[in-house]
């Protein structure tokens, strides 16, 4: 579990079970069959919007398909009760099974598309059914009567039973909402939806944590879906695969409050007793008024809520209370590293090997490796070696290729041509997640974060992305906050940081996997002198500790005082090699990055 799981925990059961215990006894009161019947559909549509907020809250790919996991629910109950004589608790089991298995043969071509492209593709599935099981012959099933065993056949002649279950039903797929928000799984999908080439750098297989929330939230639908069709004992392609099942599923989440277990508890306890009012009193005079209500719904989140109830009531509580933690003066947070002391004169250059030592095998070779755009070659033959505890410079002009070589050797791009070796196992032709698996971190030109979670959650990512998990997990991220200096300020919120924070932090989620090789791309783009001077001082403490280095940089000047050797890109080629200060005296490398009139000058 993530740090502080239980008390979260503990303090939400405590509220859930208070609210549970106020609203059976609320439905103990009531007495008329409508108003019952409409207690019983609030948890319901409560749990649906739960299994909703499972997948996209927390991923945040939008589904406006999930009516085809609730009624592939609803008639598998259904049809088996019709069929076998089968019990509706295991038609409900079974039709969980069913849901599980339709988000796998969903999943697998849908998770290639993004953003809209991806919910209208969701939106396909239903519609396919809903006309599917209209030709097969199925467009009013009903549920055979068995009132002689009540509880076996779920047939209640006192609606407050069905009320019963379905609080049992919502408690269930809160347990399991909790579970997930408050675990490694949780925090997987939050960093998937913030940002998720930063969470398959970090080592995260998105594709695959996206399918295990689409597999669970097929699961829930469907079974909120079988025990709908016991409540209205008569199921039809509408009811269960229309539009506006998937939308009440939707509405309800983004107006209670997105990414949050008590979300969907506050859609559906506002929304469905209003839309079943009026559907129940003007029905006949404005057809489909549910729809407007939801539609209503929606409008008054974008204009009054845009995150939803839950999260506006929450931060303006928070600011009433005294706001959020501001985060400090640019240049004066107190856990950073500090520089050196001013007039202390210029840090040490690097150790260099010695000449006369032997040759280590090197940690990662490159040869031949080869990216093109279109008829641009941004990368172009480039081969070099980088031997363990190194420190290797890449520097060229703007447009060079430098960013493109980085993301071809960490898989964010496939090479066109050549191989890359990391300890002698071949990197190029693995995906992203993989790749860091096998030892590789990196960070990026423009810092990637996940700015709604906290620091330590930040680098957890990265520990978790490595393979940690439990405490091991935990250890290994503040030891990296350690090692860049922000482990007091381990709560706070990314999204509060200064560029120099953001830097540092995304330094230690590269580190909390324990790298054997870092990538890093501009590391000191945006920075003060000051503040470079600490970040450079945290670098060569990690080359200290033997951590290889690659990196990317502009500032000559720091890069003179950091790296052990050179690489000049120019037009994706290798225009220079060898030691920095041969190197930037190189009449080529001065072309270059100045051009011929400013090497005419220089010259004269």
């Amino acid at each position: 579990m993530r740090p502080g799981a239980l008390a979260r925990l503990r303090r939400d059961g405590l509220v859930l079970a208070v609210l549970v215990a106020v609203y059976l006894a609320v439905s103990g009161l009531v007495t008329n069959s409508y108003y019952q019947l409409m207690l019983t559909l609030v948890p319901v549509w409560a749990a649906v919007g739960l299994s909703w907020n499972l997948f996209s809250g927390y991923v945040g790919l939008i589904s406006f398909g999930h009516a085809v996991f609730f009624g592939l629910g609803a008639y598998t109950v259904a049809l088996t009760l019709n069929w076998w004589d089968l019990s509706p608790w295991l038609g409900i089991a079974l039709g969980t099974v069913v849901g599980a298995a339709a988000a796998v043969f969903i999943g697998m071509p849908t998770f290639r598309l993004r953003g809209h492209y991806f919910a209208l593709s969701m939106l396909a599935f239903p519609l396919v059914l809903l006309y599917l099981f209209q030709y097969l012959g199925y467009q009013e099933v009903s549920l055979p009567m068995k009132r002689q065993d009540p509880v076996f056949w779920l047939q209640f002649t006192d609606p407050r039973s069905y009320t019963l279950i379905a609080v049992g039903l919502v408690v269930v797929a809160m347990a399991i909402s909790m579970a997930v928000e408050n675990s490694r799984f949780g925090l997987t999908l939050m960093a998937i939806r913030q940002n998720e080439l930063a969470a398959e750098a970090s080592g995260i297989d998105a594709r695959r944590w996206k399918m295990r929330a689409l597999v669970l939230s097929g699961a829930i639908a469907a079974a909120a879906g079988g025990f709908y069709a016991c409540i209205l004992l008569v199921v039809t392609p509408d009811a269960v695969f229309g539009m506006l099942t998937s939308a009440q599923a939707l509405t309800v989440v983004l107006f209670g409050g997105v990414g949050t277990v008590w979300g969907p508890l506050i859609g559906s306890a506002i929304l469905i007793p209003l839309a079943e009012t009026l559907h129940a009193e003007l029905g006949n005079i404005v057809p489909g008024i549910q729809g407007v209500v939801y539609g209503v719904a929606i409008i008054l989140v974008m204009l009054l809520a845009p995150e939803g109830v839950f999260w506006t009531v929450r931060d303006r509580w928070r600011l009433g209370r005294g706001g959020p933690e501001r985060p400090a003066p640019r240049g004066l947070e107190r856990s950073e590293p500090r520089g050196p002391e001013r007039g202390a004169g210029p840090p040490p250059a690097p150790a260099r090997a010695a000449a006369a030592a032997p040759a280590p095998a090197p940690l990662l070779r490159v040869e031949g490796l080869s990216k093109a755009f279109g008829g641009l070659r941004a990368v172009d033959d480039v081969s070099f070696a980088v031997a363990s505890g190194e420190i290797l410079g890449i520097i060229g002009p703007n447009g060079a290729g430098k960013t493109t070589l980085f993301n071809v050797l960490n898989g964010v791009l496939p090479a066109d041509a050549g191989r890359a070796w990391l300890d002698g196992e071949t990197i190029t032709g693995r995906k992203l997640h993989a790749i860091r698996r096998l030892g590789v971190g990196r960070t990026f030109q423009v810092v990637r974060s996940f700015p709604r979670l906290s620091l330590l959650d930040n680098v957890l990512i990265g520990a978790y992305g490595a393979g940690l998990t439990g405490g091991a997990a935990t250890a290994a991220a503040e030891e990296a906050l350690e090692r860049v200096g922000l482990l007091h300020d381990a709560a706070r919120s990314a999204g509060q940081l200064t560029n120099k924070g953001l830097r540092l932090m995304e330094l230690a989620r590269a580190l909390a996997g324990r790298p054997r090789l870092l990538l890093l791309d501009e590391t000191l783009a945006g920075l003060g002198r000051e503040e470079c001077d600490e970040l450079l001082e945290v670098l060569r403490r990690l080359r200290a500790e033997g951590t290889t280095i690659v990196i990317i940089e502009h500032t000559m000047h720091a890069m003179l005082r950091l790296a052990d050797r050179f690489v000049v890109l120019d037009h994706g080629k290798v225009l220079a090699e060898g030691a920095p200060q041969a190197v930037v005296e190189d009449r080529s490398v001065i072309e270059a990055y100045l051009g011929k009139k400013w090497l005419a000058r220089c010259s004269t």
